[in-house]
């Protein structure tokens, strides 16, 4: 979707969104020298529209909370291809793993 019907789902001015761009809060695509906005960046403002008029975050408190859904999104990402890679191993390699992570979290539920 482009600038204009972006602003229209959230209903907020372009400003608005030029502002949550400029601090890099959403990161729009470019087609044809035009900004592209996905599904994901909806979302994503829609957690900035929560935070800044919802629960009045103010511009330092959401630079940290987008840092962080930013870092678990990642870890996610990084967790997922863990769990491909051991799912391929044999039943020795993930016994071995299964034992050392219970001996790390002391038998607590993961």
């Amino acid at each position: 979707m482009d600038d204009h019907e972006f602003c229209q789902r959230l209903e907020i001015e372009l400003t608005e969104l030029e502002q949550w761009i400029g601090e890099g809060w959403l990161a729009p695509q470019f087609d044809e020298h035009k900004r592209r906005f996905r599904d994901a960046d909806l979302a994503r403002a829609r957690l900035i529209l929560d935070l800044a008029h919802g629960m009045g975050v103010n511009q330092a408190g959401i630079d940290v909370i987008m840092d962080l859904v930013d870092q678990l999104h990642g870890l996610r990402i990084v967790m997922r291809d863990l769990i491909l890679a051991v799912s391929k191993e044999d039943a020795a390699v993930k016994h071995r793993l299964r034992a050392a992570l219970d001996k790390r979290f002391d038998g607590r539920p993961l």
